[in-house]
């Protein structure tokens, strides 16, 4: 039998595992000694080959759902620079966009005036504060809200 399998493999161009011998045809198979013989047995669908399986697709829907979630995207899994993932230029159009917003809120409530709102939107510009809380602390620090005392 390890000779017919081998030879019909030969034949299927797969690999002997991948070939199944009929249950009912068995005796048949056991006296086919040629390939011709193999190749009348393969037509009579005596002997198939397995079905062609692909690749398992749910570890990765499993993956991409766990990625939607935020999850999956820790040191280990990133690759390239930290400026490949969001580049310099968006990472301070975020920040400098954070910081006019939070100077224009401060000027619309009256707690700064048009002078210092002048001032920190330069300074804002210039890169000068690293962040809102940045803005916040220099103001209390140089005691730039309106009507507002250390």
């Amino acid at each position: 039998m390890k000779t017919q399998k081998r030879i019909a493999a030969q034949i299927m161009k797969t690999s002997p595992n991948k070939v199944v011998f009929a249950a009912e045809r068995l005796a048949d198979i056991k006296e086919a000694i040629t390939k011709a013989d193999i190749r009348i047995l393969v037509s009579e669908e005596a002997i198939t080959k397995k079905p062609v399986v692909g690749p398992a697709r749910a570890k990765a829907r499993k993956v991409k759902a766990q990625k939607r979630k935020d999850l999956r995207k820790g040191a280990g899994s990133r690759e390239g620079k930290k400026t490949a993932r969001l580049p310099r230029k968006e990472v301070w159009m975020n920040k400098v966009r954070k910081q006019r917003d939070f100077i224009k809120d401060l000027k619309d409530k009256q707690l700064i005036g048009k002078e210092t709102y002048r001032d920190l939107y330069q300074k804002s510009k210039g890169g000068f504060f690293r962040s809102r809380r940045h803005i916040k602390i220099y103001c209390q620090d140089n005691e730039l809200f309106v009507g507002i005392k250390k």
